[in-house]
């Protein structure tokens, strides 16, 4: 019994001695944690336009063969302008009926059905922009729908966003540290909570008609703007 006693006596002796050290060792480091935003621009290199052909008819056969005579051209255009097949999707598609309303004074009355049919173009060389919208409308295009404006190589900007991003995440970081007394040690953590290049903004243009063509059309690409936002954690002292 009184082995056991002593045997007891030395074990809680020994984690009494212990324990400091472990809690050292468990201890959480303390933490300052900072989020930086970086933003450059860079210059469209690529654009999307959404063209098609609205078409009436007293039936809605009339109208689809319409349609279907003025989309065929649409495509011959593209084609010769150089597009390739890769580079035209069909958008929209609808065949809806007309009325007359009577301006309220009698129940509608059916006069015809409209056909609508939108194909997305993609071009590779902005250059082109102005002088295929000239050739979309005089091969009977009477809807552009949306013009907008890509860079196909975003991360030459978007790497410049980042070391933006957390240089401005630092630069917060030591202005806190040095109003807290404290010093920046390692850095702990480094997440990228977004790398974004902004979609492709939409130009909306009404119905044209095909005897609007002129002059090349005049097109701005501008710049886009390029961000990351960055979330660094560091080890204080």
């Amino acid at each position: 019994m009184q082995r056991l006693f002593l045997a007891a006596a030395g074990l809680a002796s020994l984690l009494a001695v212990s324990t400091p050290g472990f809690a050292d060792e468990a201890r959480m480091p303390r933490t300052i944690t900072l989020s930086g935003h970086g933003e450059t621009k860079a210059a469209p290199d690529m654009a999307f336009v959404t063209s098609g052909v609205v078409t009436a008819g007293a039936t809605a056969a009339d109208a689809l063969a319409a349609n279907t005579q003025s989309m065929n051209s649409l495509f011959a255009a593209l084609k010769e302008a150089g597009i390739a097949e890769k580079d035209m999707q069909t958008s929209n598609f609808s065949v809806q009926p007309r009325y007359d309303f009577n301006n309220g004074t009698a129940p509608p009355k059916l006069v015809g059905y409209e056909v609508s049919n939108t194909v997305t173009v993609t071009i590779r060389k902005l250059a082109g922009l102005g002088p295929l919208l000239d050739r979309l409308v005089t091969a009977g295009s009477n809807q552009i729908q949306g013009i907008g404006f890509m860079v196909s190589a975003p991360d030459v900007a978007l790497d410049a966003a980042r070391q933006l991003a957390a240089a401005d995440a630092t630069r917060k970081a030591k202005v806190y540290a040095a109003a807290m007394g404290v010093d920046l040690g390692k850095v702990i953590s480094i997440s990228e909570g977004g790398a974004q290049q902004p979609q492709p903004p939409l130009l909306r243009a009404g119905p044209m008609m095909a005897d609007a063509a002129g002059a090349p059309v005049p097109v701005a690409a501008g710049e886009q703007n390029m961000s990351v936002d960055v979330t660094v954690t560091w080890e204080i002292r």
